[in-house]
């Protein structure tokens, strides 16, 4: 297994350190498998896509115009 660093702001690192029991790198190991599956994921949309930049950008504005009215 390879291994990296992180750099994390010192008020988080202080609150890290309130749970000893917990195991951060696992924590930043599952961040990161699903962070790469939503990409992956996108990936393959995109590229499976039939939409337009302006289809895309319709579809956007009526989600979003959508979520507002719910959350209103």
């Amino acid at each position: 297994m390879t291994t990296i660093t992180l750099a994390v702001p010192e008020e988080m690192k202080k609150k890290m350190d309130t749970f000893q029991e917990m195991n951060w790198s696992e924590v930043a190991r599952q961040a990161f498998r699903q962070k790469i599956e939503d990409l992956e994921f996108l990936r393959r949309f995109k590229q499976e896509s039939k939409l337009t930049q302006q289809d895309a950008q319709r579809l956007g504005k009526q989600v979003s115009k959508a979520i507002s009215k719910r959350l209103g």
